[in-house]
């Protein structure tokens, strides 16, 4: 980011913390209004991390490792006992 996205993004968070602070006045220490000041706490510091490291430079996506499946059907016996799902257990014995 740069310099003035900085700045832009710390006034921001200004005026997010002074509607936190209207809203504390209006609602007391509810919650939400706690959980508001946090995320907000927490842009802050984030905001304070990010201005002193240095930009991340792009690099290419790793290429995607394969991973062969067989065709071959699984083995009956590792379904034994399971319920198709959304099925309801279809294959159950009827008493």
């Amino acid at each position: 980011m740069s310099t003035s996205e900085i700045a832009e993004l710390r006034r921001t968070i200004g005026q997010l913390r002074q509607c936190v602070g209207a809203l504390r006045s209006r609602y007391g220490d509810a919650s939400a209004i706690r959980r508001l000041a946090n995320d907000v706490e927490r842009l802050d510091i984030d905001t304070a991390d990010l201005d002193g490291t240095p930009l991340a430079v792009p690099t290419q996506a790793k290429a995607a490792e394969r991973v062969q499946v067989p065709d071959t059907p699984y083995d009956p016996a590792l379904w034994h006992g399971a319920d198709d799902e959304g099925v309801g257990g279809y294959k159950r014995d009827q008493r």
